[in-house]
């Protein structure tokens, strides 16, 4: 046994259990049911630390947009998030993210994303929860990121990880072109759980049998939608709602001090190319472009501002 190995053994950052909440008898209903899936939040539960934040640093270093843009957009978040934001700081703060994208073809930023997630995300991914994602996938149920970060950075996870896709926050584009302005609402809270109704419905899924999996707070609307809400990592709001509501709670933190880098995702958006709210679909299914999911895409795009794609 290597040494990354055993260390995982040791903190449960690569086992399926890690830690689990005592007096919370974990389940794993790891069953083959075409109606079951699994929804996976992104930040502190699939990946250490805000996906957002890894994105921009790379960027930044990719000479993208400068350190003192990142380190300006960074103290802005910091003072929203200790004062509390409001919905007209959030739109703010997204708004002027996006200057930092704005005039960017779009193809260019998805390269440099799939460059910087292999160089500098890959390893920041905790094992323990890829883990759960893969014993869904392994019963033949299929497994979202749904995450308010950008789209073409989720798609890229979701990708890497061989999941079915990933739901996030649309940035608009017009002629392969970052415009600077989000299309609509951050994928956050309500709009998070709203994308996954729309989402159950286009595949077929029955919530009651799906799960759903997340570190905030700011996930209960998505968590108390399926019938298995598994907190990971949680804050500390979660951890007390979730022993209040006999849920199971999963943390592989472990031996360590949890990792709670840079800013919430939910403020972040746009550092890194704007946020997304889309589904993107990483599977080599062939679908026609009339079928159901890309009508979802529609739906979405109208109602929350999502869209769905995959992969011819």
């Amino acid at each position: 046994m290597d040494g990354r190995a055993r260390d995982e053994q040791l903190t449960g950052e690569g086992t399926v259990d890690g830690t689990v909440e005592p007096g919370i008898e974990p389940v794993a209903p790891y069953v083959v049911d075409p109606t079951a899936a699994a929804f996976f939040d992104v930040d502190n539960t699939m990946m250490i630390g805000a996906s957002i934040y890894h994105f921009a640093r790379g960027l930044a270093a990719r000479d993208f947009f400068t350190w003192r843009d990142l380190a300006r957009f960074t103290a802005r978040q910091a003072r929203l998030r200790v004062r509390g934001e409001s919905h007209g700081d959030m739109h703010s703060s997204r708004e002027s993210a996006l200057a930092f994208v704005a005039g960017k073809r779009v193809e260019d930023v998805v390269a440099l994303g799939a460059e910087i997630y292999d160089e500098e995300m890959s390893g920041k991914i905790w094992r323990g929860t890829e883990s759960l994602a893969r014993l869904h996938l392994d019963a033949g149920q299929r497994v979202w990121l749904v995450t308010a970060t950008p789209v073409e950075l989720a798609g890229i996870i979701a990708d890497r990880l061989g999941l079915t896709g990933a739901l996030g926050t649309v940035a608009e584009h017009e002629d392969g072109v970052y415009t600077g302005h989000l299309v609509g609402e951050v994928l956050h809270g309500e709009d998070k759980a709203a994308a996954v109704r729309l989402l159950a419905a286009a595949e077929g899924l029955d919530l009651s049998h799906c799960s759903a999996y997340s570190d905030s707070i700011n996930d209960l609307p998505m968590l108390s939608l399926v019938g298995r809400p598994v907190a990971v990592n949680p804050d500390s709001a979660l951890r007390a709602e979730a022993k209040r509501r006999g849920w199971e709670i999963r943390d592989f933190r472990t031996g360590r001090k949890a990792a709670r880098i840079g800013i919430p995702a939910a403020l972040g958006l746009g550092a890194a190319g704007g946020g997304v709210a889309a589904a993107v679909a990483v599977r080599r299914a062939r679908r026609d472009t009339r079928s159901p999911l890309r009508r979802l895409g529609d739906d979405l795009a109208r109602s929350v501002s999502t869209i769905v794609l995959r992969r011819a």
